[in-house]
């Protein structure tokens, strides 16, 4: 999600791209080989914007992928079974529970999510909870990252980039509530409010921060998608996104899902056999 491992800038199209958060601090992953990491990673987000084939935007138009209009058109069925997971929504967890670098930019329990997939790794005990929603993200090329993301009432993350340009976001509005002028993402210069059943596609290596101000619980499913790219970028990007996966920073987040995983229905097991018992 975050990561501030350099500090240079490149400009996109009139907007600026920084390799770093002012005011956020870096992760502490102070390892020789992943310090040659973060400068391979340096070098090639150059090469991502020079290479892009759909340009740099902070924010895209829509139109500029074809597949989302059928994302939008089945979001009743993702909506369906994110009702039945927000059942045990007290028991999700928060995001940095899961990728402890997280903890740079949310602390609180505001955050949680629902992961089905994330850089090539799987939960396969969420997908048997979201089938529908497992089929219908397939249809994203490219797809890395597809999770629920669950903003509680009064959550503010604040300003910060993401961690590779190699990718881009998209956030289908799932529930979205009222009032309007209390729920926002910043990407760059621009202030963009979700919609129930439309897509927002960002590029978020931009600066960007999204709060929600108002007394309800604001839920997007978030994809990551590999950007489109140009060769050579497209061979390097490709490279770098397959390696990511014996990280440390993708492992012990896998870690970290299994163990929740492991609790989660092993609570849900010991409802299911009070209430047969019973």
């Amino acid at each position: 999600m975050k990561q501030e491992a350099h500090t240079s800038t490149a400009t996109a199209g009139g907007a600026t791209q920084t390799f770093g958060t002012e005011g956020i601090a870096p992760m502490d992953r102070p390892s020789l080989v992943t310090r040659v990491l973060m400068g391979i990673v340096a070098w090639a987000e150059k090469l991502n914007l020079n290479y892009s084939k759909v340009g740099n935007p902070p924010v895209y138009d829509n139109a500029t992928f074809p597949w989302v209009a059928e994302i939008e058109r089945e979001w009743p069925l993702i909506r369906t079974e994110l009702e039945k997971v927000l059942v045990r929504q007290a028991d999700l967890p928060s995001f940095q529970d899961i990728s402890t670098d997280v903890k740079t930019i949310s602390k609180d329990t505001g955050w949680k999510t629902f992961f089905l997939a994330g850089y090539g790794l799987t939960s396969e005990q969420n997908i048997k909870q979201c089938p529908e929603t497992w089929r219908i993200v397939q249809k994203i090329p490219g797809l890395k990252t597809a999770m629920f993301s669950i903003f509680e009432p009064g959550k503010h993350l604040p300003a910060h980039r993401g961690p590779y340009n190699g990718v881009l976001r998209l956030h289908l509005g799932l529930i979205v509530p009222e009032p309007r002028d209390k729920l926002a993402i910043r990407v760059d210069k621009q202030i963009c409010h979700w919609e129930e059943g439309k897509a927002l596609v960002f590029d978020d290596a931009y600066n960007h921060e999204a709060w929600n101000h108002t007394d309800k619980t604001r839920v997007v499913l978030f994809v990551d998608f590999v950007k489109p790219l140009r060769f050579p970028a497209n061979l390097v990007n490709w490279l770098l996104l397959n390696i990511a996966v014996f990280t440390p920073f993708i492992r012990e987040g896998l870690d970290n899902h299994k163990e929740w995983e492991k609790r989660f229905y092993a609570q849900a097991e010991a409802l299911r056999n009070s209430k047969a018992a019973g």
